[in-house]
């Protein structure tokens, strides 16, 4: 690891730990369609969440992240783009009726909408790339021969910790499947009540201020 300038690894990993474990979006959203439509899906909406992770560890290295930083036109662009996506995503299941937990429609489409949805809801949120591009840095020192190498590394042993979690979660949300399978009018509920928050995490985003 000190070949790659990188410092503190053991500190490192337990602040991912420690992260992964905050309630956020990506939380909320692996629970919620792992609980929806089943564990396979849920695990889909983490590969997807985690995929969207990857690229924020790509930008950070290549710098494509520092934009975000110093643009306030490409943070609100991404910004706003993040924020009509969470929403619309929380309409659609605010208006979504019963028939679309079905298994007969969900199985097969539900894999594919799941890591697409993970991945676009992870990139479009210009909070998770500042993270990763203030984040890594402070374990990595810059006068190494390749400082690059060692944010990638980092990234990639954020991206594995968080992996581990998803999956936690998604077989979590399996159970509560199982159980929405048995109580039709509890899953319209939950519904409802999913629809409202991703609309919730849609206007605090278009709130949020670049930093």
């Amino acid at each position: 690891m000190t070949a790659l300038g990188i410092q503190h690894f053991d500190a490192f990993l337990l602040a991912c730990i420690a992260l992964n474990l905050t309630p956020g979006l990506d939380t909320f959203y692996i629970l919620t369609r792992s609980g929806r439509e089943g564990r396979s899906v849920g695990v889909a909406a983490a590969l997807g969440i985690n995929a969207g992770c990857i690229v924020h560890t790509l930008a950070a290295v290549l710098g494509i992240s520092a934009i975000l930083m110093t643009s306030a036109i490409a943070f609100s662009v991404l910004k706003y783009l993040g924020a009509a996506y969470l929403v619309w995503i929380g309409l659609r299941m605010l208006l979504s009726r019963a028939t679309a937990r079905q298994s007969t429609v969900t199985r097969g489409r539900g894999l594919g909408a799941a890591f697409r949805q993970g991945m676009l809801t992870n990139v479009l949120n210009p909070k998770v790339a500042l993270f990763f591009l203030a984040f890594l840095p402070q374990f990595v020192s810059m006068q190494a021969p390749h400082p690059q190498l060692g944010l990638l590394v980092l990234g990639l042993s954020f991206i594995g910790t968080g992996m581990v979690w998803s999956m936690m979660l998604a077989l979590l949300g399996g159970h509560i499947h199982r159980l929405l399978t048995t109580r039709p009018r509890f899953g319209q509920w939950l519904d409802r009540v999913c629809g409202t928050v991703l609309l919730g995490f849609g206007v605090r985003l278009a709130l949020q201020r670049q930093q």
